[in-house]
Parts: structure tokens; C-alpha cells; sequence
């Protein structure tokens, strides 16, 4: 995955959010917590991680040794979005994880009540954290445009999804992303949507086509809006975002009309 890199807003030299994303599967970021520690293979080349050391954000790898300075609450982020008077949809800490340990309940709740306030977007949050999502699910509103997904390089990883399934979100996402083999076994029940991707960036482990495939083929025979981001490779658009001659775009049932990704 890409950073966004249009319009971005900077505070005190940091990241904050992008009113407009190069991520092609979302319109915007906003990103009341920065910074994450590594916890599956996954994460191990992380865009995150690339740009807050490369630009000063954080001083340290995201290693767990290193959490707790890495790890920041914004709460003077937590309005953003109530600012933007034009429906969008907006990933949720592009720069980091909602449910890493280190971000309290109370803060999560926060940055539910302005999703749930901004009603006009659509929010999409993504986690590596499935056993504490699953934990907190319930003490958390779950309104009608709030997605939450969670990631799935290797079917090591396939556990996410059971954990997914027991949140009472009006869309479940999956990304594959970096893929980083097949997902034999992936239970799509109870999934809306999915996303795949390869790698980019110079150290990049390449995605083979027959992951890709498989996936697409079983989102059509299940249902499941499939959306491939992209190939991969030295840069994020080496090699296009065909699959058999076709740009895969499909999002969510509940999304068509909505003016999302718009």
C-alpha cells in the first residue's frame, strides 16, 4: 500500500490527514493515532513505518521495544472530519492501527463518536489487532457507515476473519495486501468485500498471479466485492491493476449509490 500523497495537512512537521488519497480504494485519510509496532509478516516492509523515520515522525523502527514512543494519540486531530462537508470515504489511521494495545478504550470511543456524528462519510478502519477488535466490539457503536476490515497476508493469518465475523459492522472488509501466498481456506462468509494487492518497494516479495486468481474467482462465486489495488513491484504502479483484462473496482453492495471513492 501506497501513502497518500494529495493535499496532505502537516502539523509540527507530522502527517496528519489527506482531504484527497492516492490509496485507490478510499478517498481520504485522517489519523488521530500515528504510529504502530510490527506483528505479522505483513508488516514487515511497512509504508508507514518508510515515511514517519524518513521524514522525522518517528526516531525509532516500529518494533514493540519501541511502542510506547512510537505509539501517539491526537486528540486535537479528533474534529477533522466534521470539517469536510463533502461525503467521502476516509481510512482510518492510514499511519497506524485504531485497536493497537497501546490506544485506550476511551480514545477508541472517541474516534467512534465523530464517525458516528459524521454520518455524511463513510469511514473504513483497518486492523492487525483482530483479537482485541473482537474484544472491544461491543462496548463500541457500530452505525451503518463505519467499516471495519482486517488484514490477511498468509494463511497463517486466516484466524483474522473468524474474529472479524463476531463484529456487528454494517460492511466486513478483508485485505490481502501485501499478498504474500495463497489463502486456501479463507471462510468468506459473513465478508463483504475484499482487497488484494502486492507488494511495492524495492525490497518487494512478489505476489503470483494464482493467489490473485484464486481470490477474485471466489469472491464471484460468493458474492464478495472484489478490488484489485494493485500488482506491485519496484513502485506501486509497475505493473497496472489488470487481472485477465480487467480493472477490478467492485466495493460493497451498501456502497453503490452512496457517491463513495468518488
Amino acid at each position: 500500500m501506497r501513502a497518500s500523497t494529495v493535499a496532505l495537512w502537516v502539523e509540527s512537521g507530522v502527517a496528519v490527514a489527506a482531504e484527497r488519497s492516492a490509496i485507490e480504494w478510499t478517498d481520504a485519510t485522517w489519523n488521530p493515532v500515528t504510529g504502530c509496532s510490527k506483528v505479522s509478516p505483513g508488516c514487515a516492509h511497512c509504508y508507514a513505518e518508510t515515511l514517519s523515520l524518513r521524514f522525522g515522525w518517528s526516531e525509532r523502527p516500529w518494533k514493540p521495544a519501541h511502542a510506547l514512543e512510537n505509539v501517539v494519540l491526537h486528540p486535537e486531530r479528533l474534529s477533522q472530519p466534521l470539517r469536510w462537508r463533502r461525503p467521502r470515504t476516509v481510512f482510518v489511521n492510514s499511519m497506524s492501527d485504531l485497536f493497537h494495545e497501546l490506544v485506550p478504550l476511551d480514545f477508541i470511543a472517541q474516534v467512534f463518536e465523530v464517525m458516528v456524528e459524521a454520518e455524511w462519510h463513510v469511514f473504513q478502519v483497518l486492523t492487525k489487532r483482530h483479537e482485541r477488535l473482537a474484544e472491544l466490539a461491543d462496548a463500541l457503536p457500530w452505525p451503518e457507515n463505519v467499516w471495519v476490515g482486517v488484514s490477511i497476508e498468509n494463511r497463517r493469518w486466516l484466524e483474522r476473519a473468524d474474529y472479524l465475523r463476531r463484529v456487528p459492522a454494517a460492511v466486513r472488509f478483508i485485505s490481502a495486501e501485501p499478498l504474500l501466498g495463497p489463502l486456501e481456506g479463507l471462510d468468506l462468509d459473513g465478508i463483504d468485500w475484499l482487497i488484494a494487492g502486492g507488494e511495492s518497494g524495492h525490497r518487494h516479495r512478489p505476489v503470483e498471479a494464482e493467489w490473485i486468481r484464486d481470490l477474485r474467482d471466489r469472491c464471484l462465486d460468493e458474492g464478495v466485492a472484489f478490488f484489485l489495488k494493485q500488482w506491485g513491484g519496484r513502485t506501486p504502479k509497475a505493473r497496472g491493476r489488470l487481472l485477465d483484462g480487467v480493472e477490478w473496482s467492485q466495493m460493497p453492495t451498501s456502497a453503490v449509490g452512496a457517491g463513495v471513492c468518488s
